[in-house]
């Protein structure tokens, strides 16, 4: 586990630097789901940087929640799909790192535009269809904001997985608790979410998503619940802006940029462990 909590310190360096250098961005969830991402695409997931739109034989991930872009150009890049000198081009004119992932550019790894909330799972459960269609016996993993579960289009998503069973679908909902504009449960309270999958048909896990150990052990045990009828539902406890103490726990730093002095006090408390681009 050294390794993985390794990579994620180095890709919480480069989120930070990332949105400093364009001042602009969401640094908030991204550092929060950062030990997620290292474990996926490290650890747990079989895919291909040799990237593939068809996937056909491994394993694929959609990001709903596209804001936190950051998080996921820095963990394709460290895994391979392409030079991570380019994450220095992060949402600057005609750069294929755009501010929410967009598949027009042709950036290796992002299989669908996702600048619009609560559409991912519908867009999962089509790939997760098409594999079981086309005899493809690898899985379709997803992350949703906690938030975005405010649209109606992820609950209808979720019906139609469980009545369909697609049970090759992993989903996993960043229970962070916080959104643009505050609280969740100051917003729009949903209750116990994990209690709402399961009474929509869903088999359901719960883990710390900032926890390393428990993050590669549930997304394992997740993999062991598919092909029984059901998709499966992950609830991952974050704490947006983790790693950098005074980003955490707060909505504030959804979506602003640090200044030069916060960004510097923030690389003083996230170790370099890969080399910075």
């Amino acid at each position: 586990m050294a390794e993985l909590k390794a990579i994620a310190s180095q890709i919480r360096r480069d989120i930070v630097r990332m949105v400093h250098g364009a001042s602009s961005g969401h640094p908030g969830g991204s550092l929060g789901c950062a030990d997620f991402f290292t474990a996926l695409y490290f650890n747990v997931m079989k895919h291909n940087p040799d990237f593939d739109m068809d996937a056909r034989d491994e394993d694929v991930f959609f990001l709903s929640n596209g804001h936190i872009s950051p998080v996921f150009y820095s963990t394709l890049a460290r895994s391979g799909y392409f030079d991570i000198k380019e994450l220095s081009t992060f949402r600057k004119i005609n750069s294929r790192l755009q501010g929410h992932p967009a598949t027009h550019e042709h950036l290796p790894g992002i299989r669908v535009a996702s600048g619009s909330l609560g559409q991912g799972m519908s867009v999962a459960l089509g790939a997760a269809l098409a594999k079981k269609l086309n005899g493809d016996n690898h899985l379709v993993f997803s992350l949703h904001g906690d938030g975005e579960l405010d649209e109606g289009q992820i609950w209808e998503a979720t019906m139609f997985a469980a009545h369909h069973k697609v049970d090759n679908l992993i989903s996993t909902i960043d229970w962070n608790g916080q959104q643009i504009d505050g609280p969740t449960d100051k917003v729009m309270s949903l209750g116990n979410i994990q209690e709402k999958f399961e009474a929509f048909g869903w088999a359901t896990l719960e883990m710390n998503g900032n926890d390393m150990d428990d993050v590669v052990a549930t997304l394992n045990k997740a993999k062991s619940m598919t092909g029984k009828g059901k998709p499966i539902a992950i609830m991952m406890h974050t704490a947006m802006g983790k790693g950098v103490d005074f980003m955490e726990g707060t909505h504030e730093w959804h979506g602003i940029a640090p200044n030069d002095e916060q960004l510097a006090k923030a690389l003083d408390q996230l170790p370099e462990t890969l080399g910075d681009y």
